[in-house]
Formats: C-alpha cells, structure tokens, sequence
C-alpha cells in the first residue's frame, strides 16, 4: 500500500494556507517549514505565465532517507507513510543531506531532525493532514495512491515538473494536475 499527495495545480494559488497550517500543527520554529508553498514564473513579458506548486514529503515509495538513516529513526508506517521516532535520532543529518527534495528539518536546539508525517495521528484519528484541511482552494488531498488515481484521473504527472529532481531514484507519492507551463524550463521563483 502507498499513500501520498495530490496537488491541483489549477487549484493552488500559492497563498500558502497549507504552510501556515503546517507549521502550526507542527508548533515549527521560525525558519523551519515541512510545508512550503512556492510561486514560478514561465518565459518573459507579454508572454509569461505562472503556476504554484506545494510541496512537502513526498512519502517516497524508495524513500533515501529511511535509507540513509544508521538507527531506524525513519521507518514506514503499515499504510507507506514514512514516519520518523524522533527519540531515536542521534542527529547526524543523514536524511537531511540524503533527500533530494529537502524535506526533514534539522532543530539545532533539540539536536534531532524531524519530517512531514503525513499528520499520521491525526490521519489515524480520522481527519485529515493539517495542510489538505488548511487549503482554501481544495487544491490539496491525501490519500492512498491508487485511489487518488481513481478519483483524479489518469492524466497525472507523477512527479515530473520542471522545480522537481528526476522521480527515477526516490519514486515519490506525489500525483499532480500540472499545468502546461510547469514543464517549461527556463523557470525562475517569485518572490513577494
């Protein structure tokens, strides 16, 4: 079984509720996000366009920095989350280093990472990641993979847009309804 993410680009505007509620969730210090929502622009005036895109961990079917970890502080959950027991990390930024999509955090005050969990407890508790209820726009859900599928069609990039490494060697469990211009290169970030 795999779960993992779905992103409505259509949908995201960028306003970055998702984060905020992350953030909040996750009582995060200032800098620190597991959640980040970005905002890109595509080719040059008259004809630019633009697309959101948020992302946090993508709970990777190959996940390198369950790999990568010495004491099995990161491990998956029976439904594919990958989870992280933060009393046994030593706090040597395996995980940190190791993913290409730099998601676990390292809190240099408590001298342990930590990592999006899906929102697991709550998930388990019957609701939904702090960040999939946060979304003003329902550009966001979680869920099992296949089922995700179903229910949004086959004409879902698997985490192939230009502002992401290749998917080849993790395989993460991001579905996305892109539009056209995420694939374009020549990308840049824009910032308020």
């Amino acid at each position: 079984m795999s779960v993992g993410f779905y992103l409505d680009q259509n949908r995201c505007t960028g306003c970055r509720a998702c984060q905020v509620a992350c953030k909040d969730k996750n009582r995060l210090e200032v800098g620190l996000l597991y959640r980040e929502a970005h905002t890109y622009s595509v080719g040059e005036f008259p004809k630019s366009k633009a697309y959101s895109y948020s992302f946090g961990c993508n709970h990777c079917e190959e996940a390198i920095c369950l790999k990568n970890c010495p004491t099995g502080a990161i491990y998956k959950a029976p439904d594919g989350t990958v989870v992280q027991d933060q009393s046994k990390c030593i706090g040597c930024r395996m995980c940190v280093m190791s993913c290409p999509y730099g998601q676990p955090k390292y809190f240099p005050d408590e001298g342990v990472s930590g990592k999006c969990d899906g929102c697991y407890g709550l998930r388990e508790a019957g609701g939904e990641p702090a960040c999939v209820a946060g979304c003003p726009n329902r550009a966001l859900k979680f869920g099992e993979m296949d089922e995700l599928r179903a229910e949004f069609g086959s004409d879902l990039n698997e985490g192939g847009i230009a502002v992401l490494p290749s998917p080849d060697e993790t395989h993460p469990n991001i579905l996305i309804k892109a539009k056209d211009c995420a694939f374009d290169e020549g990308y840049r970030e824009l910032t308020w």
